[in-house]
């Protein structure tokens, strides 16, 4: 049965506490010469032991090899048996560290089963099980025996992968620790960079941009984390961190592309897109039909690891034909992916056997990735803020020259009179200084400005029936009403006669409409009184005209307020009319 860890959490502990660099045991023993192998599976005695450890066999069968691994004339077998003979040593806790099996394993000293990684069928065949690093727990009499390998693997590779070596518990757990500090760390920058880039395509206008150098640096987070050692020891679960590092490795090219795209607008890269959507695709389809049982998640990998170094070579070819277009940021994260992107392909090429195996700097090359994007984000802060300052010193200028501004047309007010005699409100010759000058604003800032014209309908009528003094009574309250009815930024004004005007900035027809027709609401319910007598209800026409929805210049708003007036009588009165 399977022995890896049997408390992880105290384990931990005391690797943490006790593995010093002051340990007095033998030092760790690489199990480099020796072995054997067998092609084949062994058969089963009736008292499940396998026939190959209890039996002699005969000559030539077991052949010597360097390293438990793929051996020669393979010829489509999936099975394979290795062994050696375990030295001598004095480890107080022995165990034997394995980097990696492919796929999964027993382990026999002798004829006891000491050690499983996956489940073997009645066949001798099994599931991918995932590519955890392995401990396997020796007896003190282990010296001189012979330790047995059985393994099966449909994968490219068979057999016993990475190192070898003999250690005392504690060294290894200490060993495991110190070779994945780095990664770790790297691993934990690369997520903080991922979350800030995330954040700055949310309120930055290059979001794409972000969100490519975002989406990379999280892939290649999860994918540092996913094959660090130490991630077995947070979580025994070697099929999910697997999972997670296949899903990190595979939105790399995804990332990349995505940032190519946007770079390379201009030229229309419709390759570049065609690639990463190949890519995306990859990423759904692989692991979903894994995680549905039809495939192996191991068979996922070689199929993209040649789709990799074509579409890596594609990519950079249209980098180096179209290096012009790139400016000197885009650049220096061109060259720190490029170096990242080439570690990848030796570390590809190590995974697939085409190099000895040896540990490639994968993290190393990350963290020049992210250093990269570190620089050009405090370069763009920098630049950044000597904008603000700049900004700043123009936003004070603007200001004391408006300040200025308003100071004159104060002057201006106070050499006229510019308010209705009768209604105390503002009169024609304050409206046209105040509309030029709205004007001028929304023209520079590009904001909305409305004109609503308003008519008191057959007002006429009314004051050959009423009086004029009652018709001044109803222009003094209907004046009253607009004033409390409209905001503050709104300036209500009497044209003369029966016709008033309001300018309203920042405001929108849709705005002045819903405003207006809360106003006939208003006036629909409003009496006035004149020497205690209560005159007949009044109703309104309005015309609406707004800049620059319906005009190119605001001084013609009046024209167009004008005729939605006359279109608004035209159609029966008591209504609302926008220029159209």
């Amino acid at each position: 049965m399977r022995t890896l860890f049997p408390s992880l959490l105290g384990t931990l502990v005391l690797a943490l506490l006790l593995a010093a660099p002051s340990w007095a045991g033998p030092a760790p023993l690489a199990l480099d010469e020796g072995w054997e192998y067998r092609w084949g599976d062994s058969p089963f005695r009736s008292d499940g032991t396998p026939a190959w450890v209890a039996e002699p066999a005969s000559p030539g069968e077991w052949k010597p090899i360097a390293f438990p691994s793929n051996p020669p004339g393979r010829g489509g077998n999936k099975h394979a048996w290795f062994r050696i003979t375990l030295p001598e040593g004095e480890w107080r806790d022995p165990v034997l560290y394995i980097y990696s099996v492919d796929l999964i394993t027993q382990a026999w000293l002798e004829n006891e089963l000491i050690y499983q990684y996956g489940h073997f069928d009645a066949r001798g065949e099994g599931r991918f099980a995932g590519w955890p690093w392995h401990m396997i727990s020796l007896p003190e009499t282990f010296a001189g025996r012979t330790l047995y390998f059985r393994v099966f693997s449909d994968y490219t590779d068979i057999g016993l992968w990475g190192e070898v070596k003999l250690m005392d518990r504690l060294d290894l757990l200490h060993f495991i620790l110190e070779r994945s500090a780095w990664d770790l760390v790297v691993s934990a920058f690369l997520l903080l960079l991922a979350l800030l880039a995330f954040i700055f395509a949310l309120v930055q206008a290059d979001r794409r941009s972000f969100l490519g150098i975002g989406l990379f640096a999280l892939a290649a987070g999860i994918m540092l984390l996913a094959e660090t050692q130490a991630s077995q020891l947070l979580l025994e679960i070697p099929l999910l961190w697997d999972y997670l590092a296949a899903i990190g490795y595979y939105t790399l090219p995804v990332a990349m592309g995505l940032m190519l795209e946007h770079w390379f607008a201009a030229q229309r890269p419709t390759l570049l897109r065609r690639i990463w959507q190949l890519h995306l695709g990859y990423l759904v389809m692989a692991p979903g039909l894994a995680l549905a049982g039809v495939i192996d998640l191991s068979s996922t990998f070689p199929p993209f690891d040649a789709l990799l170094l074509v579409t890596l070579l594609m990519m950079f070819t249209t980098i180096v034909v179209h290096l012009g277009a790139l400016n000197a940021e885009q650049k220096l994260i061109i060259t720190s992916y490029g170096l990242f992107a080439l570690l990848l392909l030796v570390d590809m090429a190590v995974a697939h056997g085409l190099l000895p195996w040896r540990r490639v700097p994968v993290s190393g090359a990350a963290l020049g990735f992210a250093l990269a994007i570190v620089m050009i984000s405090l370069w763009h802060y920098r630049h950044t803020q000597r904008e603000l300052h700049r900004l700043n010193l123009s936003l004070e200028k603007q200001v004391a020259e408006r300040t200025r501004a308003l100071e004159q047309m104060v002057e201006k007010l106070q050499a006229y009179s510019y308010q209705d005699a009768l209604t105390g409100l503002h009169n024609r010759r304050y409206f046209d200084e105040l509309l030029e000058h709205e004007a001028a604003v929304s023209r520079r800032q590009g904001t909305p400005l409305t004109l609503a014209m308003i008519d008191i309908d057959h007002f006429k009528q009314f004051n050959d029936r009423e009086g004029h003094e009652a018709g001044d009574t109803v222009l003094v309250g209907v004046g009253r009403v607009l004033t409390h009815h409209f905001r503050d930024a709104d300036v209500v004004c009497r044209m003369g006669g029966e016709e008033f005007v309001i300018i309203m900035p920042g405001a929108t027809a849709a705005i002045a409409e819903a405003r207006l027709a809360e106003l006939l609401e208003v006036l629909s319910r409003t009496r006035f009184r004149h020497r205690d007598r209560v005159l007949g209800p009044l109703s309104i026409s309005c015309g609406i005209a707004t800049y620059p929805e319906h005009a190119g210049d605001p001084l013609t708003l009046i024209g167009l307020a004008d005729k939605a007036l006359y279109s608004a009588k035209h159609r029966g009165r008591a209504r609302i009319e926008t220029y159209a």
